[in-house]
């Protein structure tokens, strides 16, 4: 199990910015976001964000089987739909 270090930020941590990435996703009209696109969103919404931050976060998604990446589009695995996440 991933355990945050006590004094480590939260809001900076993979899994509650996963949990903003699949939220992203759900919210967006098609079924799937350009890479870049979704990275500009994901950084926008705090200063303290990076790009590193944001690729080690959607490794965390896509190790767990959440999300899935092609042609440079990263969408939501067919398994998680917007009944069975949050």
């Amino acid at each position: 199990m991933i355990i945050p270090q006590p004094e480590s930020d939260l809001s900076l941590n993979v899994i509650v910015v996963g949990a903003d990435i699949i939220k992203t996703l759900k919210d967006n009209k098609s079924d799937s976001m350009i890479v870049e696109e979704l990275m500009k969103l994901f950084i926008v919404k705090d200063k303290r964000r990076t790009k590193k931050l944001f690729f080690d976060t959607l490794t965390f998604l896509y190790s767990l089987g959440i999300v899935n990446e092609e042609h440079y589009k990263v969408r939501l695995f067919n398994g998680y739909t917007q009944t069975t996440l949050f």
